[in-house]
């Protein structure tokens, strides 16, 4: 199975939990079950330790400077309270590149604020934590904003804070990962807990 990489960049204070979920499962790529053919490989702005907003200290495999989307299968950016002051330019630009070379971006709660600001949603359908979280930010594309959970379109994936588990299944969607009623009976299980989903789970897994 030829193994293709996962970027997820991790600012200052991130969000951890918004990302771990798809994160978990996408890296999976020698698992016995649900296998896939990625793994994750980490980026900062530098080399630098960043710790979580859940207090984990975690050193990135790469700084900004080593990712491009021609060796990636996707561009993931978690939120935090870092995009609302302003910061991750960078990453926010970075994420520009891989729009226009056709490779998907996924955000999530305040990461879609920097995606908004440097312009990337102002012609796309996107959702985002609240309409006027987004309006804040001054873009040009509140006409199309959704209220929902997760909203893809043109390659890049947007999500409120809210659901990691709905952002985790667009982005499965996304990279072609369990599909049809497996991807069903996964978003089932952990979207709502019932045990039926479980067994639904299990039968597609054969």
């Amino acid at each position: 199975m030829h193994t293709q990489t996962i970027h997820v960049y991790l600012p200052e204070g991130f969000a951890d939990w918004e990302v771990g979920l798809a994160l978990a499962h996408l890296n999976r790529h020698e698992a016995q079950f649900m296998p896939t053919p990625f793994a994750v490989r980490t980026v900062g702005e530098t080399r630098a330790p960043v710790r979580t907003m859940a207090g984990m200290t975690l050193m990135p495999d790469l700084a900004l400077e080593d990712v491009s989307p021609d060796s990636s299968a996707m561009w993931m950016l978690p939120g935090g309270t870092s995009w609302d002051a302003g910061r991750n330019v960078a990453a926010a630009e970075l994420a520009r590149a891989f729009v226009d070379a056709g490779a998907p971006v996924a955000a999530i709660c305040g990461a879609t604020a920097g995606m908004a600001r440097a312009g990337l949603l102002d012609a796309r359908a996107h959702t985002s934590n609240a309409r006027d979280y987004l309006a804040a930010t001054g873009y040009a594309g509140g006409a199309r904003y959704v209220d929902a959970p997760a909203v893809t379109d043109g390659g890049v994936i947007t999500a409120s804070s809210l659901a990691p588990v709905d952002f985790a299944k667009a982005v499965f969607e996304a990279l072609g990962v369990f599909e049809g009623p497996l991807l069903d009976a996964w978003h089932g299980l952990f979207s709502t807990g019932e045990p039926r989903y479980f067994f639904e789970l299990q039968t597609a897994l054969g």
